[in-house]
C-alpha cells in the first residue's frame, strides 16, 4: 500500500505535533489535520507561528516548514476522510464522569463518533490508526462499527500509541526511543512502517498484535508514574528523618538496574496521561476481578493525591495555621515546564485546597492564559465561577504576583523562575517571607541568605 494522503482527526497536543513532523519528514505525503473546533484550526493556520494553540519548543519551525506545502489544517472533516488513504484518530479520551466506570474508565464516546463518521463518509478502503490512548480491545469495537456499514469498504485497524513527553514532544518525535505499531494485517502495518521509516531507523519500529500495542501504552505510563509516586513517598520520609531526597535519588539512580529518570521528587505528577491511564488500567483489572492488581496500581494515584494535599497543608500549617485573607503567589500553573497544557496540573489541586481556606491566590504562568486557569477551577466544581474569580487573580508579571504576598509557591519548574531578582522580591513581600518550592527548583542557600523561609519537598 502506498500512502499518499493522511488525515488526522483531532488537532490537539498529540495530533498537531505528530502530524506536523510526519509531514515535515514525508514531503511527498499530503497530511491534513481536521478538528471541529474552528478557533483551534484558525490558530494552527495563523501567520504568526507564536500563536499556535500548542506550545512546544521547536514546533513553530516544523509547522513553518511544512504548512502550506504538504501540511494543512481544516474543519472540513468529511472531505479529509473521503480523500485519505490513512486516517489517524487522535481525539480526547477523558476519564468517564458518569455511569459505569465513573472516575476510572476511559470515555470512548469521541472515538465512537469518529468511527461512525468515517464509516458514513468513506467510499474507498482505509487504514484507520488509533493514536489516542485507549483501553485494550478498543480496536475490536472500532472494527465492529466500521465493518457493519454495508457499503463494501474494507478497513484495517492499527494501534500506534504516542510516547511523547510534553515539553520535549518535537525532540521525541524526531528521535523516538521506539515507534510501536500493532495490527493484524501485515500489508497495513508495512504501510505505516514506511511512513515512519522516512526518518526512524527500522530497528526502532516495533510491531506487535493489536492488543499488546494498546496495553503497552497504559503500562508504560503506569510504570513511569509509579516511579514518581515512589520517590514522592520517600520525600515525606526524608523530611521527618533528616535525609535529603535529592541525595537518596542520586544514590539509587546510580544503580544500573534502577536508573535516574523519573526519580525527581515534586508536588506530584500531572498531565493528560499518567492519572488517566492508571485509572484505566485499574478499571480494566477490576473488570476482570483482578482486585490485587487494581489495588496495587490505584495506590500510585492515592500517593500522588496525598503529595498535593500534603504540600497545601504544609503552607497552611507554616503560615500559623491560617491562610484566610492571605496572598499566596503561585509561580506556574502548567503541569510541567515548556508546555501550556494544564490537564491534571498539581497547581489546580493545591489552589483548590487553599481556596477552601479562603486564601487569595495570585497566579503567574508564562504560557497559560487566565481563562484556562479559571476553566480548570470551574471544572472541579468546588465553587462557583464568581467565587473563583473573587479569590484567584491571574497576572502577566511575576513581580506583580509576588508583591505583597505572604508566601510564594513554585508549582511549575519554569527555568525563568531561577533568574528572578529575589532580593528585589524580598523587599516587596510580607514578612516573614515564605517560599514553598514544589519543584525543588530554587537555590536554598541564596534564598535563605536573603532572609526567606524556604521549604522544599524532601528536605
Amino acid at each position: 500500500m502506498q500512502i499518499k494522503k493522511i488525515t488526522c482527526i483531532g488537532a490537539g497536543y498529540v495530533g498537531g505535533p505528530t502530524m506536523s513532523v510526519i509531514a515535515q519528514k514525508n514531503p511527498n505525503v499530503e497530511v491534513t489535520v481536521v478538528d471541529l473546533n474552528e478557533a483551534r484550526i484558525a490558530a494552527w493556520n495563523d501567520a504568526d507561528l507564536s500563536k499556535l494553540p500548542v506550545y512546544e519548543p521547536g514546533l513553530d519551525a516544523v509547522v513553518g516548514e511544512a504548512r502550506g506545502r504538504n501540511l494543512f489544517f481544516s474543519t472540513d472533516v468529511d472531505k479529509a476522510i473521503d480523500e485519505a488513504d490513512m486516517i489517524f484518530i487522535s481525539v480526547n479520551t477523558p476519564t468517564k464522569t458518569y455511569g459505569k466506570g465513573k472516575g476510572q474508565a476511559a470515555d470512548l464516546k469521541y472515538i465512537e463518533l469518529c468511527a461512525r463518521q468515517i464509516a458514513a463518509v468513506a467510499k474507498s478502503d482505509k487504514i484507520v490508526v488509533e493514536k489516542s490512548t485507549l483501553p485494550v480491545r478498543t480496536a475490536e469495537a472500532l472494527k465492529s462499527i466500521l465493518d457493519n456499514t454495508g457499503n463494501g469498504v474494507n478497513f484495517h485497524i492499527l494501534s500506534n500509541p504516542e510516547f511523547l513527553a510534553e515539553g520535549t514532544a518535537v525532540t521525541d518525535l524526531h528521535n523516538p526511543d521506539r515507534v510501536l505499531i500493532g495490527g493484524e494485517d501485515a500489508e497495513a502495518i508495512e504501510a505505516l512502517v514506511q511512513v515512519y521509516e522516512a526518518w526512524v531507523p527500522r530497528e526502532r519500529i516495533l510491531t506487535t498484535n493489536l492488543w499488546s500495542s494498546e496495553l503497552s501504552k497504559l503500562v508504560a505510563n503506569a510504570f513511569l508514574a509509579q516511579r514518581v509516586s515512589s520517590i514522592n513517598s520517600i520525600s515525606e520520609l526524608c523530611e521527618v528523618t533528616g535525609a535529603n531526597v535529592d541525595e537518596v535519588s542520586r544514590a539509587i539512580g546510580h544503580d544500573s538496574r534502577i536508573g535516574a529518570k523519573f526519580l525527581k521528587a515534586s508536588v506530584g505528577f500531572g498531565g493528560s496521561c499518567f492519572q488517566k491511564d492508571i485509572l484505566n488500567l485499574v478499571y480494566i483489572a477490576r473488570s476482570y476481578n483482578l482486585t490485587a492488581v487494581a489495588n496495587y496500581w490505584e495506590q500510585v494515584i492515592i500517593l500522588n493525591d496525598h503529595q498535593k494535599v500534603r504540600f497545601a497543608e504544609n503552607i497552611i500549617k507554616t503560615l500559623y495555621n491560617t491562610v484566610n485573607g492571605k496572598n499566596i503567589a503561585f509561580l506556574g500553573w502548567a503541569f510541567k515546564k515548556d508546555t501550556n497544557d494544564t490537564r491534571e496540573s498539581a497547581a489546580i489541586y493545591v489552589a483548590d485546597h487553599l481556596l477552601d481556606e479562603e486564601a487569595n491566590v495570585i497566579v503567574y504562568d508564562p504560557k497559560v492564559p487566565a481563562e484556562q486557569i479559571y476553566r480548570d477551577l470551574v471544572y472541579l466544581g468546588t465553587r462557583s465561577p464568581e467565587e473563583n474569580r473573587r479569590l484567584v487573580k491571574v497576572v502577566n508579571d511575576p513581580y506583580e504576583a509576588l508583591a505583597g504576598a505572604h508566601a510564594a509557591a513554585v508549582l511549575t519548574e519554569w527555568d525563568e523562575f531561577k533568574g528572578y531578582d529575589w532580593a528585589k522580591i524580598k523587599e516587596t513581600m510580607k514578612r516573614p517571607s515564605f517560599v514553598f518550592d514544589g519543584r525543588k527548583l530554587l537555590n536554598r542557600a541564596q534564598l535563605e541568605e536573603l532572609g526567606f523561609v524556604y521549604y522544599a519537598i524532601g528536605e
